[in-house]
């Protein structure tokens, strides 16, 4: 049956146009809102039109446009972004589709590919029995192709695209990003943290394995990024500055003696907040010198393999934890926050009570997730994304995989 895509934003990289012509070639009609000059650079020639207008006018826009094209099935990257919500809302009510793409929730090799949504919007049940009985039907995916992810790669389309950008005021007059700064401040950030990155990886690699070869007991904090809608909109936090003096003022009052806590910055963090110096004066006021360690790179396996126990809000990581069998606490919405997988009860009670996961449901559930809205490949170079494009097709199918399970 032929089918009517609208595409809207989507990752930067030349996965979208690339699958909006493995569409078309298939014989299904594309088209495309472009909201911003890098959105035209990427699609290039393909039918779309440019939106000038504000958020205040999409919602009628995007009708007009549905009342002329009948469209079956919205696809675009992350269901938080402010010019995606008048269009799900929109495709809710004609019935379509809405295809949601992220990046994996399994870490690496795969990308997220969901219907309505995803993380805190996903489809997914929150019933560990039914992973259980759905994995003894399925096939073993294991880890899939290799499909690493080089970052130069992904920075080359993210400069590309924004340097694209320099012609909206111009062009797109009224466009506004869903990131919380302006690449200019990005990048002038991640030059100034990364140029200092190699001295930074010395010292980290020196203080993990102190900490870890000389046996002292430790739990894990991972970092996320402020602008992440997995911390604005599927979490009691505004900020990582709040998720550190959760932690920490918990850990000071309830960890055992002799323990200690590593946090670790994200990767992709631009450095505006000095998180160094806020953990520093935390330790000194909450009198836990010498417990708390902050570094700004680390081998994650290796952190995760001998660690106490993991605290996150609701990063993938934590689903790299539960691969490591450790106890994992989530502070926030996510996906794998079930009994069976993560601690459910406080955070005072984690530090000396940990629960651990279940072996066999962790097992389930990974395979469970993999068959239901994971693509194998990536988003960025040209060979991930040539493998994710065959791999989509599964997911594309009505019913998709997960509403077949589902019944």
């Amino acid at each position: 049956m032929k089918r009517v895509f609208l595409f809207l934003q989507g990752v930067i990289s030349p996965f979208f146009p690339r699958l909006a012509d493995q569409l078309a070639a298939e014989g299904h009609a594309v088209y495309r809102v472009n909201f911003c000059a890098g959105d035209a650079l990427l699609w290039g020639e393909r039918p779309a039109w440019n939106y000038r207008g504000g958020l205040a006018g999409l919602a009628d826009y995007l009708a007009t446009k549905w009342a002329a094209h009948h469209f079956t099935d919205v696809v675009l990257f992350g269901d938080q972004r402010p010019v995606h919500r008048p269009a799900i809302e929109l495709a809710r009510a004609h019935g379509a589709r809405i295809l949601v793409f992220e990046e994996g929730y399994v870490r690496p090799n795969w990308i997220t590919l969901e219907r309505g949504g995803v993380n805190a919007f996903s489809s997914l049940p929150r019933d560990p029995r039914w992973y259980l009985e759905m994995d003894a039907r399925l096939e073993r995916y294991g880890d899939g192709q290799p499909a690493p992810a080089k970052l130069a790669t992904r920075a080359l389309h993210d400069m590309r695209y924004h340097a694209a950008n320099i012609a909206n005021p111009f062009l797109f007059p009224v466009y506004r990003t869903h990131r919380p700064h302006l690449a200019a401040v990005e990048y002038a950030g991640w030059a100034r943290r990364f140029a200092g990155l190699p001295w930074r990886k010395r010292q980290d690699a020196r203080l993990i394995q102190s900490v870890v070869e000389g046996g002292r007991p430790y739990f894990f904090l991972p970092l996320q990024l402020d602008g992440d809608t997995q911390i604005t909109q599927h979490s009691p936090y505004r900020s990582m500055q709040e998720v550190i003096e959760k932690v920490l003022g918990s850990f000071a009052l309830w960890a055992p003696e002799g323990t200690d806590i590593i946090i670790k910055n994200h990767p992709l963090d631009i450095g505006l907040v000095d998180y160094a110096r806020l953990i520093a004066g935390l330790e000194r006021a909450l009198d836990v010198r010498g417990r708390v360690h902050f570094v700004e790179s680390g081998h994650l396996p290796t952190l995760l393999e001998h660690t106490l126990g993991v605290i996150t809000v609701n990063s993938t990581t934590g689903m790299s934890a539960l691969a490591h069998h450790r106890p994992t606490m989530t502070l926030g919405k996510s996906i794998y926050g079930l009994p069976g997988l993560t601690h459910q009860g406080s955070l005072d009670s984690f530090w000396d009570s940990p629960e651990l996961p279940n072996p066999r449901l962790i097992a389930a559930f990974r395979n469970t997730v993999i068959h239901t809205t994971q693509v194998n490949g990536n988003l960025y170079t040209t060979q991930g994304i040539t493998l994710a494009l065959r791999n989509c097709a599964r997911l594309l199918e009505i019913p998709s995989p997960l509403e077949a399970l589902l019944g």
